[in-house]
């Protein structure tokens, strides 16, 4: 499909900043593809659904994975560079996007700058490859735990660049860019639908019989790129790292086969579970890399309902809602919350879609 048929015109003002105080009075739009819209609100889920239904959630956690530093070349030139990591390689290495990336070479040393380090703690680093539109594989001076330790001296909360543009990091994004029940490191951006959960939530949901159980996705910085491909066809997904347990796997199984709906908090969430779905829709314990790349014609198998933020225009995040409940639905879907001003992305509010046709729903 044209990239274009996906894009819309979106006020600049409409992109949150901050998020929701509460977390779970967050506005949530419910999008039923042949019915009327319905304004609702996050704390509203356990109301939306019935008894049986399974919330699925990623529970990756972030890392501060923005880096700014000093390259310096064979030759002893110099210049400031910023790498985004996205993806471990080894204990010692991550791919990262570097800003400044166009004179990189291979050997060339980072060194990074820190906020509050010791005098006597460093972070380099090596280029120890470099890839296509400004990716580049750097090898630390630290491995392991140690290394993650340096990163959360020099690190910065990686975020979006439409937030970024407007503001600087602060000590809030630690924890306003956390999930409340984040605990697998390794993300490097937030699977942002779960931030609008709170432990009152979780109570309303448990006293409504819903049940919820967890699946690992670490969430790359390849979801803020921009699709720069005219076909959907011609884009590149970056692979992310992920995992469901043979318990959950089998729970998800049991659940539907009693007629509960699997619903994914989050497109990160539905990614891995569609990663992991077997033909007949039913979920196989599974870990790796996925790069699915959904797209409208793509047929849903494991997951019945999905409660998502609003995305960008042109986005593979907008290209998966509208595979999900169509694209005329959910761009009239989006006119509605740009003209009700609801919040976008990141830090903004949520919707719960449902299917483009499900007769179990």
């Amino acid at each position: 499909m044209r990239v274009d048929s996906f894009d819309f015109e979106l006020p600049d003002e409409r992109i949150a900043v901050r998020p929701a105080v509460p977390r779970d009075s967050a506005r949530m739009l419910v999008v039923k593809p042949g019915e009327a819209l319905s304004d609702s609100t996050v704390l509203q889920i356990p109301e939306l659904l019935r008894a049986g239904d399974v919330l699925v959630f990623n529970d990756t956690k972030v890392i501060p994975a923005q880096l700014e530093g000093v390259r310096t070349r064979s030759d002893g030139g110099t210049a400031r560079i910023g790498a985004t990591l996205h993806l471990r390689t080894a204990p010692d290495r991550w791919k990262a996007f570097i800003r400044g990336a166009k004179k990189l070479k291979t050997g060339d040393r980072i060194t990074f700058d820190a906020r509050e380090a010791a005098e006597d703690e460093t972070l380099d680093g090596v280029v120890h490859a470099k890839g296509e539109d400004g990716e580049a594989e750097i090898a630390f001076n630290r491995t392991g735990a140690d290394l993650d330790a340096a990163l959360a001296v020099f690190g910065h909360i990686p975020l979006p660049p439409y937030i970024a543009s407007k503001r600087d990091d602060d000590d809030r994004d630690r924890e306003d860019y956390q999930t409340i029940y984040a605990r697998e490191q390794g993300a490097v951006a937030a699977p942002t639908a779960g931030l609008h959960f709170t432990e009152r939530l979780f109570e309303a949901l448990d006293q409504a019989g819903i049940i919820r159980t967890f699946v690992t996705l670490h969430v790359g910085a390849g979801t803020f790129l921009p699709v720069k491909a005219d076909d959907t066809k011609d884009h590149r997904m970056h692979a992310e790292i992920g995992e469901i347990n043979t318990e959950t796997a089998d729970m998800l199984n049991k659940a539907r086969a009693n007629g509960g709906r699997v619903v994914s908090v989050g497109t990160t969430s539905l990614r891995l579970l569609e990663s992991a779905a077997r033909a007949d829709g039913s979920v196989a314990a599974w870990a790796g890399p996925t790069d699915i790349f959904i797209t409208p014609g793509y047929r849903f198998k494991a997951v019945d309902i999905l409660i998502t933020n609003f995305h960008l225009p042109r986005s593979t995040l907008f290209m998966l809602v509208a595979a999900f409940s169509g694209l005329e639905t959910m761009r009239g879907a989006y006119q509605h919350a740009i003209d009700a001003r609801y919040r976008f992305y990141s830090y903004g509010d949520a919707s719960m879609i449902f299917p483009a046709t499900d007769e179990r729903l």
